[in-house]
């Protein structure tokens, strides 16, 4: 795909690139081929996995292009079916993402990161909420932050806009795996690599149970999976993939996965 996004398939993984120098800040045109693009591969019964990354050595992405800002478009902006970036809102995406994440990923770009299911990081990475000082406010981090790190850690993120590196990142959780910027793309690919190997219908099941149960208290959700009242929940259960499981462990072999 020519353009700022530019995607790789091979296998039953897609890898994504954001392509817009000098930084890779998205505008509302970028973000929209975004939501189309993680909308396709959410509806390819033949992809498994997606990494997102981004070209060049320094930026992964600062969010919100400041300069479409400084033109006139608004920060209510239609950015498309999956919401700023393509990913925070897009329905039903009930299949794992990686970001591998390249340089600088600040505003709205640790946002798009903090969409993903697993974030491996060069060791130069480097994070920061600087919204504070536009004017506006981290609204995708001020919910998901607080949710996932110590409380006071998060609001001293959100209240200062202060950088912090990827040892930090590691520290508190958000990021699985530091590395070498050489070996980014190729240890994320390894990992896409493990996840296509796997139940597709069981990564459905669990990213739908882990969105639905974030504001619904433990026996509700509970009740929800054992009762079936979940789409990907249901599915599995009346599987062949969840027969093949058991069959391959009575019979001490791998299983081979279908999605069906």
């Amino acid at each position: 795909m020519s353009g700022p996004i530019h995607c790789e398939r091979r296998g039953a993984v897609l890898e994504v690139t954001i392509d817009r120098p000098k930084a890779n800040a998205i505008d509302a045109a970028t973000s929209r081929i975004m939501g189309d693009v993680f909308a396709g591969f959410r509806d390819d019964d033949a992809l498994r996995v997606a990494i997102l990354t981004a070209t060049g050595d320094r930026f992964f992405c600062p969010g919100w292009d400041l300069k479409a800002a400084a033109a006139g478009e608004p920060p209510d902006a239609d950015y498309g079916v999956g919401g700023f970036g393509g990913l925070q809102q897009l329905p039903g995406l009930n299949k794992p993402v990686i970001g591998a994440i390249n340089g600088l990923a600040f505003g709205g770009g640790f946002e798009i990161a903090l969409s993903c299911d697993l974030l491996i990081v060069a060791e130069h990475a480097t994070f920061a909420l600087p919204e504070i000082n536009s004017g506006t406010v981290a609204d995708a981090a001020s919910i998901k932050l607080p949710k996932r790190i110590p409380y006071h850690v998060a609001m001293d993120l959100l209240l200062t806009g202060r950088w912090f590196d990827a040892e930090e990142a590691h520290r508190w959780g958000i990021v699985k795996e530091i590395c070498t910027p050489e070996d980014l793309l190729a240890k994320a690919w390894d990992l896409a690599r493990l996840l296509e190997s796997g139940p597709p219908l069981v990564y459905a099941a669990i990213k739908e149970v882990v969105r639905e149960a974030e504001d619904m208290r433990f026996q509700d959700a509970l009740n929800r999976v054992t009762k079936r009242l979940l789409p990907t929940v249901d599915r599995l259960y009346s599987s062949e993939d969840q027969l093949e499981g058991a069959r391959a462990f009575a019979e001490k072999r791998d299983p081979v996965w279908q999605g069906r």
